[in-house]
């Protein structure tokens, strides 16, 4: 007779035999049955109803669902399923709100009104703005039982995971100067070391600043400074180690990767932040770590909105390794670090979902098979969007994930570089139906094998940044067999004065296909709307280009830069060790890769086949096969409504007769999509 222990003895016995669903609400209690009437208080102790269930041998054959009735459940520990928590393919373990109800999960802890009070310290009060003395209140942490503040490195690319003040489901601003837009280095005077130019130096970097701001800092007990300081694809935070206000000079305390200024022409750019000093407008606020006070400029009386601080530096759930999981219409929210991580197992369901202002990424998934993460809303993160791969690349085998149907959206809150609205890694990640926009820097990271994105809207990305793409990969020639169709990417790139492009392939990037996708001022600078630096085997074809600068554009390499490239180590490393491009499968699936490492002289080409150029300055720059293309101006091409954004082609459009097998372009299939997940869409913009 199999034993079961008296944990699981309990749980049988005070829930309905055989049962198929359990309940837990905001007011419900651990000790009840976990029903409609008699809910559980937490979703921990549904968990173990449901492995109380499969250990007893009592898990129904069509699966159970946990129903979460709507409320707010703060998380200040990730909620975890692991491998036992999973069901099978024909039984699946659903978590899921109930229909038309709010379900929030919170990673962070409501601060009453009443918590803040005026100031009355005059140390602190001489150290604030003449305009901010009467109008911030402060909140004693420690007398709320509230610890773990964090702590801001000298240096960091990626924040830190440390708390953050919402106001009324809105993320405040951390204490800065400038309060918009940003200042400007008004001269180097040490770059500290920069490599990429040979430049040596045992000095982390100097620079001379405008006017007289940085007087105020003098008391403050750090001075951390956001900048790019010589790319504008680089950005990263630094503390100042020195300021001297006679000379007005700022030296850092760590040197930036590339040192600062030298690389896109300036102005340099850079705010500060985290000074209690620069409090000085509605909706700012900063965080004492030392005394743990909370000081705040509330944009409306306190009494009338919600203040949280987010405090969860984990995952508010984490799925490790369970498989065949729902997740559904969940809210969560508000916490330091990522929203939901999912690592290893299969078959899990991230369905209907909002995650939003994170700290960091709003989804993580890695590893597994066949996951999807559909009809999601994932805005407003502090980092990325969604992070997702799988997937074997030594074998190319596919890791079969789906990304369907999802809204995503002002990104890179705290990152404002490569912190994309999705990034895709490994082997076989299906991307079809989102709607991307709004992020400082890129949109589609890529890395990894025989990706496919299809249908999807990307616009207004690379708002704030130079040298780059809504799409973006390279660097790893190994990487190949991705295809990007019937996707409209449109309004990318910013004014700065290197260029962005729609699609960027980067540092020698090859044998990716662009096919049948739509282009609408979507390209900057000197870039193409499909930019090629350096990298042949690509293919682009049967795609509308409509008023960008320049379609297409490579920057070639020569023979020597070429040969300086693949014999890098790192290079190595990516080609014959991490995997073997050398050997089947690579050279089975991707032929072009034969002999790649011994190059001998012929052409390095890409090709552009039947695309439709519409009142772009310029079509085509670099090395080329150039194959029945038409390049108008002047005529109609035959679009359904272009001021309205529609380019579907009407029935009495030229172009199909004018290029030799042309396929229209489904243009009214592109973007979200309305189903039972997502029974209402976004406004256009």
């Amino acid at each position: 007779m199999r034993l079961i222990s008296w944990a699981v003895m309990f749980v049988l016995a005070v829930v309905p035999a055989l049962a198929a669903e359990f309940h837990v609400a905001a007011g419900g209690d651990d000790t009840h049955a976990g029903t409609a009437s008699a809910p559980f208080a937490s979703l921990e102790r549904a968990r173990d109803a449901v492995r109380a269930l499969k250990e007893g041998g009592a898990f129904p054959g069509d699966g159970v669902t946990v129903w979460l009735h709507g409320g707010v459940y703060p998380r200040l520990a990730p909620f975890v399923l692991e491998e036992q928590d999973g069901g099978a393919s024909s039984a699946r373990v659903v978590y899921r709100a109930v229909p038309g109800e709010d379900v929030r999960l919170m990673g962070g802890r409501e601060i009453a009104s009443d918590a803040f009070q005026p100031v009355r310290d005059d140390a602190v009060l001489a150290r604030m703005d003449e305009t901010a003395r009467g109008q911030v209140l402060v909140a004693d942490l420690q007398v709320l039982g509230i610890s773990g503040y964090g702590i801001l490195p000298d240096a960091y690319g990626d924040p830190p995971a440390v708390p953050e003040l919402f106001f009324d489901g809105r993320r405040m601003t951390l204490a800065r100067w400038p309060n918009d837009g940003w200042a400007h280095i008004a001269e180097v005077i040490e770059s500290g070391p920069a490599p990429w130019r040979n430049h040596a130096s045992e000095q982390p970097g100097t620079f001379k600043y405008e006017g007289d701001r940085p007087r105020r800092w003098q008391s403050a007990p750090g001075v951390w400074l956001y900048g790019y300081w010589c790319f504008d694809w680089s950005s990263e935070t630094i503390k100042a180690g020195s300021i001297d206000t006679e000379r007005r000079e700022i030296t850092l305390v760590k040197p930036h990767g590339y040192g600062i200024g030298g690389g896109n022409p300036p102005p340099r750019r850079y705010i500060a932040i985290n000074l209690l000093e620069e409090l000085d407008g509605p909706g700012e606020y900063y965080l004492d770590r030392d005394a743990g006070r909370l000081y705040f400029w509330p944009p409306s009386p306190l009494a009338q909105g919600r203040a949280v601080l987010s405090l969860a530096t984990e995952p508010i759930i984490r799925v490790e390794n369970a498989s065949c999981v729902t997740l559904q219409g969940l809210t969560l929210e508000m916490c330091a670090g990522n929203g939901i991580e999912m690592r290893g197992g299969r078959e899990n369901e991230l369905l209907a979902c909002t995650i939003r202002r994170t700290g960091h990424a709003g989804v993580i998934v890695d590893g597994g098979l066949n996951h999807a993460v559909k009809a999601c809303d994932i805005y407003e993160t502090g980092m990325a969007g969604l992070h997702i791969g799988g997937g074997d690349r030594t074998t190319l085998t596919p890791s079969g994930h789906l990304v369907f149907n999802n809204h995503i959206h002002h990104i890179g809150e705290r990152k404002r570089t490569h912190a994309y609205h999705l990034h895709l890694q490994g082997v076989g990640v299906h991307v079809a139906h989102n709607l991307l926009h709004d992020a400082p820097h890129q949109s589609i990271g890529l890395a990894g094998n025989d990706h496919l994105i299809e249908f999807n809207e990307i616009h207004h990305s690379g708002q704030d940044s130079d040298d780059c793409g809504a799409f973006y990969m390279g660097r790893n020639p190994s990487e190949r067999g991705t295809v990007l169709r019937y996707n409209f990417w449109h309004h990318t790139g910013s004014e700065r004065a290197h260029g962005s492009a729609a699609v960027y392939f980067d540092d020698g990037s090859g044998g990716q296909t662009v096919f049948g996708n739509v282009f609408y001022k979507a390209a900057g600078g000197s870039f193409g709307a499909v930019f090629v630096h350096g990298g042949h085997d690509n293919l682009v074809d049967n795609n509308l280009f409509v008023e960008c600068p320049i379609a297409v554009r490579q920057v070639p390499w020569t023979d020597a830069a070429w040969r300086q490239f693949l014999d890098d180590e790192d290079r190595q490393n990516k080609l014959l060790r991490d995997v073997d491009i050398t050997k089947p499968p690579y050279t089975d699936k991707y032929p072009e890769l034969r002999g790649y490492l011994e190059w001998d002289g012929q052409p390095r080409l890409n090709k552009a086949f039947r695309n439709v150029v519409y009142k772009c300055d310029r079509f085509v720059d670099g090395n080329w096969e150039i194959m029945n293309n038409w390049v108008m101006r002047d005529e109609d091409p035959g679009f359904v409504d272009l001021e309205g954004l529609n380019f579907q082609l009407r029935d009495d459009s030229v172009i199909p007769r004018r290029i030799e097998g042309f396929q229209p372009i489904p243009f009214d299939r592109i973007g979200l999509v309305k189903d039972e997940w997502r029974p209402v869409l976004p406004e256009k913009p």
